[in-house]
């Protein structure tokens, strides 16, 4: 027996249908199919820019904190981590698993104007912070103007 939403007829409710549109909205997710070109999942970053310099946030929840590393080399930024599995007890079995585990490398491109002899790494709470300050020469100056007279 099939019922019918109320609130559009075109809309069958039944639970294969529930099941195929929980899954397409699944699909849909910002963020879902966050991976790169090679199918390795990286994690997700925010970019921030200021005049002292850039900032990035990294969300890297479950990666232990010694597991991650932050390198520069010539002007690119790369992070690698990696989240180890947990490990299942004897007698249960995983129904569904959606976390990423296992190893990923992100990298960056870095802008002139970034210091990165001085960049700062710090991990909190499953988010990882590089603080990328800006080079001196490259910070806004104030021009004092004189006044003659």
């Amino acid at each position: 027996m099939q019922n019918r939403n109320p609130f559009n007829s075109a809309v069958v409710v039944n639970p294969l249908m529930r099941d195929f549109d929980a899954l397409f909205r699944e699909f849909a997710q910002p963020g879902f199919f966050r991976q790169s070109a090679v199918r390795e999942r990286v994690p997700a970053a925010d970019i921030l820019e200021s005049e002292a310099g850039v900032t990035l946030h990294l969300d890297m929840p479950g990666v232990d904190a010694k597991d991650i590393q932050v390198t520069v080399e010539r002007d690119v930024l790369t992070v690698k981590a990696e989240r180890k599995a947990q490990p299942v007890a004897e007698g249960v079995s995983v129904r569904r698993q959606e976390r990423a585990q296992g190893a990923f490398t992100r990298s960056f491109s870095l802008p002139e104007t970034v210091d990165a002899t001085k960049v700062e790494a710090r991990y909190e709470q499953g988010v990882l912070t590089l603080t990328l300050p800006r080079r001196e020469e490259s910070k806004p100056r104030v021009i004092e103007v004189k006044v003659q007279g």
